[in-house]
């Protein structure tokens, strides 16, 4: 079953996301670009106590990873955003549907 990660970041907005998207080449407003191998969705967005926060849902933990050490990694830092994360929550789903697709 697919796993999902919740990842929060503090003092990071709308113009970093669209930094660290142009670094990888993946435009999420058009669905162009070279989407990583295992990303099943991608939702990015500010929460109401002003966090952006990612949450995406991969087919393993280890595409993840791979992604993250091969070239989100360097694209996170190129794109603005130095720091760590503010929070960083895995979950393994029981249930995963990909409704209206």
């Amino acid at each position: 079953m697919p796993a999902e990660v919740i990842i929060e970041f503090e003092g990071v907005g709308s113009t970093e996301y669209y930094a660290v998207n142009k670094e990888l080449g993946i435009d999420y407003d058009t669905n162009e670009g070279p989407w990583p191998e295992g990303l099943l969705s991608h939702a990015a967005g500010l929460s109401s106590s002003g966090r952006f926060v990612v949450t995406e849902v991969w087919d393993t933990v280890q595409h993840q990873e791979k992604f993250m050490n091969d070239n989100l990694g360097e694209a996170l830092v190129k794109g603005g955003i130095t720091g760590p994360p503010a929070s960083v929550t895995w979950i393994e789903l029981i249930a995963h549907q990909q409704l209206g697709t």
